[in-house]
Order: structure tokens, then C-alpha cells, then sequence
């Protein structure tokens, strides 16, 4: 990134430059000096850096693909060797920068760097080994990249708290916090002498990835309490996860109040439709994120989105079954596709309801049609094209980077299945 992220940041909030042409997971860069004695690095995910008289400390360390380039750049900003890594928590674009600053230190005759983080993690570390092969599915589909490789080997903290811990090095005070957000093992970071708050992704520039429809449970309730301590620190920086950086205490204290209130009203609404007894499907299509706060630069659903939001307070509390008595045990989709398209007229009938519906707006209709008929014909390569077209024209409609993903994801499915045909 060529100008100053400062000025990104700034042109962000202003409206100058919309999030949307500005994806907050599409910032990279060098390291740039924010503060006096800290230098933040765009990056998938960002790296903080912070001066102290025995060394750095990071807050995160970036993914495997970026590692090397974090180790440089920083070098190029202060030669000082990494004292403490502290892991915001365990996704796998946040915790894989040490290994170069720990070859560095062997090779130097270092102390070797820390790492610290919050008790969960091993264990998250431990279900991501378990699951790999499943990870590896679920993020090629989610981010599009067909080449990706989940990792098998993690490097697990040395040090882990509880519920607070205080660290000083150099001199320098840091607070660590957990809080249950977007994972069970959050930590977010204050420095108290110099006003920092690194809050790792429970602020991305983006309306709270609360949501994600392929990954374990969220925890919004707890997320909107801990932003809202975040908010009443007083911070002159925050420095995210994912996104650029806030500056000022009003803007901070805005950003994260705002993020609050987005998610304290989904939990909250959906929460009163639940005890009244209302089925999920009545509540995803009932409960709605106040305008407003969608409208913040900071808030837009470019990433995650408040519907499924809705699904995942659902999940927490009221368990897998919907609250639709069919959906309880249901009969193999297949079988159903076949004796819908049997009733329609054929496949192909409801191929071309699907297109018409398309046509006619309807996009959500137009998915299940076009994927009822696919399962009924998963051979006939007119359907398949079909459910392509549809699925392509549904990702070219959606904001969120979680529904383009799975819709294009099915759109080059049945590309591919109707070439075969």
C-alpha cells in the first residue's frame, strides 16, 4: 500500500473511499509507524507492533503465506528482537508469523520469543488438527481459493490466562482480557501509558463476524459486552484484527458502541421471538439489523452479515432442529427433489420456474427451485446449467463475502457437472 494507512483510515470514516471498493481484508503493506514506539502492518491478518526497552511486542503475527514479509518489513522498522507474541486467538491467518523471528533469535544467540494467549486455544489447536480435512473444505469454499492447504502443525502458546493477565516488558504495561466473541479463546490488549487498544477481530470494518454459516459457534452477547468495556478505556488508537486502524477517542468509542448495539439488538430481538415461540425460519425473515448502524462505513455486511447473525444466536440456544416438524427427521433431500419435480412436471419444469424467478427478482425462491431440481437430475446437464446460472447471478448480488462464497462455490459445481453432461 502505497499512501498512508492513516490517510486510508481517515478517508474510511469520512465516506471519502467506500469499505466496499476498500475490503477490509484486502489491505496490505508495509510497516507504518501510528504512534510514537508503534508500527502496524496491514496484513492478512494485521500485525501490531510495539516498542519497549526489552524488545518488541506483537499483537498477532499474521498468517504462513505473509510471515516472511511481516519479519522483513518490521526489520525494516526497528531492529529489536521479538520479546512477546500475544495471539488474539487461534484462527489460522493470526498465529503463524513466529517461526522467522524465532529462527532469527537461534540464530542470533537471542532469548527465544514468547508467546501468550488465552487458555482455549490449545484446544482449538487440537480441533483444527482433528478436523483439517473438513477446515480445508469449508475455507476453499468460503474465500475461493482452491489451492489452500490447512495446516496439521501449530505453534501452541507458552504462557496462558484465564480471565485477565498483566504483562510488562520493558518497562511497558499490557493488560490481556478474554472475552467469548467471534471464538472462545478472544483476547483483546490495552497499554494504558500510551492509550492502545488491540482488539483483534472483534472490530473488522465490517459488521461483526458473528455470523459465518461454516464455522463453530459465535458468541454476540458476550462480544457486544466486552466492546462496550472497550469503549469506556478512552483509547487514542485501536488497532483491528482486520481493517485500518481508528484514531481519536470519540471515533473508537463510537465504532465500537455502534458494533454493540448492532449485535445487542439481533441477540435480543431474536432472543424474544425464541421465548415466544416463534420457529426459525419466522425469525430469520422477521428479525432485521437496525439501518442505521448497517449505513456506518464500519458496520457495512461485506464480510459476514446480520441474517446469519440470527442463526447463530438460534444455534447457541435453541440447538440444531428449526422448529419444523419435517426437518426433524426428513426424508433424503434427493427423494424429496425427485417427487417435487415429479409433482411440477419434471426437472426441467422447475429449472425454468427457477429462471423465471430469477428474472423476475426473486432470488431466494429461484435458489431452491433450481436446487430442487438439481438434486432431482443430477445428471441432466440443462439443470445443472441452470442452477450455475442461478447461483452465479445470486453471488453477483450479495454484499457478504460468506454468501458469495458458497454461491459461487455451487455455481462452478454445476459449471463443471453440466460440461461433464
Amino acid at each position: 500500500m502505497s499512501e498512508s494507512i492513516l490517510k486510508v483510515a481517515d478517508d474510511l470514516w469520512t465516506g471519502a473511499r467506500g469499505i466496499e471498493d476498500t475490503h477490509p481484508f484486502s489491505f496490505m503493506g508495509d510497516a507504518e509507524e501510528v504512534a510514537d514506539g508503534v508500527a502496524f502492518v496491514p496484513s492478512f491478518a494485521n500485525v501490531s507492533a510495539i516498542s519497549t526497552d526489552d524488545g518488541l511486542v506483537l499483537v498477532d503475527t499474521g498468517s504462513a503465506l505473509f510471515a516472511q514479509h511481516v519479519h522483513d518489513t518490521l526489520r525494516r522498522w526497528s531492529p529489536a528482537r521479538l520479546h512477546t507474541a500475544v495471539f488474539s486467538h487461534g484462527h489460522i491467518d493470526h498465529v503463524f508469523g513466529v517461526a522467522p523471528f524465532e529462527a532469527e533469535a537461534a540464530e542470533r544467540g537471542w532469548v527465544p520469543p514468547r508467546v501468550v494467549a488465552h487458555e482455549a486455544m490449545p484446544a482449538r489447536f487440537d480441533r483444527y488438527k482433528l478436523t483439517a480435512g473438513h477446515n480445508e473444505i469449508v475455507n476453499r469454499r468460503q474465500f475461493g481459493v482452491d489451492d489452500l492447504v490447512w495446516p496439521r502443525e501449530y505453534r501452541y502458546p507458552d504462557e496462558t490466562y484465564a480471565d485477565r493477565t498483566d504483562l510488562v516488558v520493558g518497562g511497558l504495561g499490557l493488560e490481556l482480557h478474554h472475552a467469548r466473541g467471534e471464538t472462545d479463546d478472544h483476547t483483546w490488549t490495552w497499554v494504558p501509558e500510551r492509550k492502545l487498544l488491540c482488539c483483534g477481530d472483534l472490530f473488522i470494518w465490517a459488521s461483526p463476524n458473528a455470523g459465518n454459516p461454516q464455522k463453530v459457534q459465535r458468541y454476540p452477547r458476550e462480544w457486544a459486552a466486552a466492546m462496550r468495556t472497550m469503549a469506556g478505556l478512552g483509547a487514542e488508537l485501536m488497532l483491528p484484527g482486520h481493517g485500518v486502524p481508528v484514531v481519536g477517542v470519540e471515533r473508537i468509542r463510537q465504532a465500537l458502541t455502534d458494533s454493540a448495539e448492532l449485535l445487542e439488538h439481533l441477540h435480543d430481538e431474536t432472543v424474544a421471538m425464541m421465548n415466544a415461540g416463534a420457529p426459525l425460519d419466522e425469525i430469520v425473515h422477521t428479525v432485521r439489523a437496525p439501518q442505521h448502524l448497517l449505513d456506518r462505513p464500519y458496520l457495512r455486511p461485506v464480510y459476514d452479515e446480520p441474517e446469519f447473525v440470527v442463526r447463530n444466536v438460534w444455534r447457541l440456544y435453541g440447538g440444531w432442529w428449526d422448529g419444523d416438524p419435517a426437518h426433524l427427521k426428513p426424508a433424503p433431500a434427493a427423494a424429496l427433489a425427485a417427487e417435487v419435480a415429479s409433482l411440477a412436471g419434471g426437472p426441467g419444469r422447475l429449472a425454468d420456474r427457477a429462471l423465471e424467478l430469477l428474472e423476475a427478482g426473486d432470488d431466494r425462491l429461484a435458489g431452491h427451485l433450481a436446487e430442487l431440481a438439481a438434486q432431482a437430475a443430477p445428471s441432466d446437464p440443462a439443470v445443472q446449467a441452470v442452477r450455475a446460472q442461478v447461483f452465479a447471478t445470486r453471488a453477483q448480488h450479495e454484499a457478504s463475502t460468506m454468501a458469495q462464497g458458497v454461491f459461487r462455490w455451487a455455481a462452478r459445481e454445476s459449471q463443471e457437472r453440466s460440461q461433464e453432461g
